[in-house]
């Protein structure tokens, strides 16, 4: 009899089948979709806007260009990509449909709906030819991938040579103490918060313990590397507690 073990991933700090990762993470953005963006600037104090601004100043966005933002769940950014760019074409990807509806949403309201498409996809198989983009994004999202080198891999497939890949995704603090404080504002703060404002202290639970399981910064550029990026670099953002990555498609 042949013995044959589901291949197992984490989703939190539960281990579940890798083939149900994407339904289960599905299921937690579908809940929080319509106070997603709420519980950003509530849970980062703002902080977020300052990192996705530091990504546009890495990013420096051209007129012209074509960005593919996996995991972009409402746009924030695309529409920061947008705006830098001027003229440009932004694709926003996104497992949970939900999620897209608030983006359009605010796509409208912001007359931007032209220069944006919805996409309900899979990071770890793009519904895109090769060398589609000039830009790939994935902002707070490849965390929550179970097989996060596909998802780089695919990255690689559908830029253009000499296109450019950024992720901004929480990170580790390299220094024990503040790593300890954090790690205690995360657990005992943040799941009251979803709790209170969006109704689903769960969720929130999850999204905490998915960044605990998240690579450090060395491995992750490890990572981008492996999966056929040049010129990866890293920059930390407040101490650490997110983390810049960058590689080129050369």
């Amino acid at each position: 009899m042949t013995d044959k073990r589901e291949e197992m991933t984490d989703l939190g700090n539960e281990s579940v089948p890798i083939e149900e990762k994407a339904g289960r993470v599905q299921a937690v953005f579908t809940s929080v979709a319509s106070k997603y963006d709420i519980m950003n600037d509530v849970m980062s104090v703002g902080i977020h806007r300052l990192w996705k601004d530091a990504m546009m100043d890495w990013l420096a966005p051209r007129a012209g260009q074509r960005l593919l933002d996996v995991a972009g769940g409402t746009g924030d950014i695309a529409f920061r990509f947008l705006k830098r760019a001027g003229h440009a074409k932004a694709t926003v990807l996104d497992l949970t449909e939900p999620m897209l509806i608030e983006g359009r949403k605010r796509a409208e309201a912001e007359k931007l709906h032209d220069s944006l498409s919805w996409v309900v996809g899979n990071a770890e198989a793009l519904p895109f030819p090769d060398a589609s983009f000039d830009v790939y994004t994935i902002s707070f999202g490849i965390r929550n991938v179970a097989r996060k080198e596909k998802a780089l891999s695919e990255a690689c497939r559908v830029l253009r040579p000499g296109g450019r890949l950024m992720v901004l995704e929480f990170s580790q603090i390299p220094v024990p103490p503040m790593q300890k404080a954090y790690d205690l504002y995360s657990f005992q703060v943040i799941p009251r918060l979803g709790q209170l404002i969006a109704g689903d202290r769960a969720s929130y639970q999850y999204l905490v313990e998915s960044i605990r399981k998240f690579p450090d910064q060395e491995t992750f550029l490890g990572m981008i590397r492996a999966a056929g990026f040049g010129n990866a670099k890293y920059r930390n953002l407040t101490l650490g507690v997110a983390c810049l990555h960058s590689g080129w498609k050369l």
